[in-house]
């Protein structure tokens, strides 16, 4: 596997081309009377043309604010990507967004995810951050990556985040 930065001109529809976001989800975290608590909530999570293109305008703006996309390489297909925002925010300035991180589903389970976490937190902490912030899909498995990970609840809140997403967790790692 070779990571690697991404350039902007690299952030284009046919970088996707191998990349298969599928994850068939069957349980999920859901936050009641202030518990974390396990429940059925079963549905195919697959990223349209639509989405896709979403994807691209996103990280394209993300490199072009001054942010980071990093990839993951198998025989020079995409198998794996991250992103971090440049922005710090939060009471003392001090969380970086990490607002995307995917791995194919064909690759998962192999320690990419876990790499391009690392390179996204080095890179957050080089450029000031002392904490990443993660809006994160509520599936079980996915949540036991981020807690694999060391993330924890965040303390606090992004506001934004929290009204896109309704049944994210947010998360926050400390740098």
């Amino acid at each position: 596997m070779k990571y690697k930065e991404l350039k902007l001109e690299e952030i284009e529809r046919s970088l996707f081309l191998h990349f298969e976001r599928h994850q068939v989800v069957q349980k999920c975290w859901r936050k009641v009377d202030d518990k974390w608590t396990i429940q059925d909530a079963p549905f195919i999570d697959q990223w349209s043309e639509e989405d896709y293109g979403i994807l691209v305008k996103c990280l394209k703006n993300t490199i072009q604010t001054g942010g980071v996309v990093f990839g993951a390489f198998l025989e020079g297909q995409l198998k794996g990507f991250t992103s971090v925002e440049p922005a710090l925010f939060g009471k003392n300035q001090e969380y970086m967004d990490l607002s995307s991180i995917h791995v194919s589903e064909d690759m998962r389970g192999r320690g990419i995810g876990k790499q391009l976490f690392q390179l996204a937190a080095a890179w957050a902490k080089l450029n000031g951050a002392k904490k990443l912030y993660i809006s994160a899909h509520s599936a079980v498995e996915s949540q036991a990556f981020y807690h694999a990970m060391g993330c924890v609840e965040a303390t606090e809140y992004k506001k934004d985040h929290v009204e896109q997403e309704l049944y994210d967790c947010q998360l926050e790692y400390c740098l």
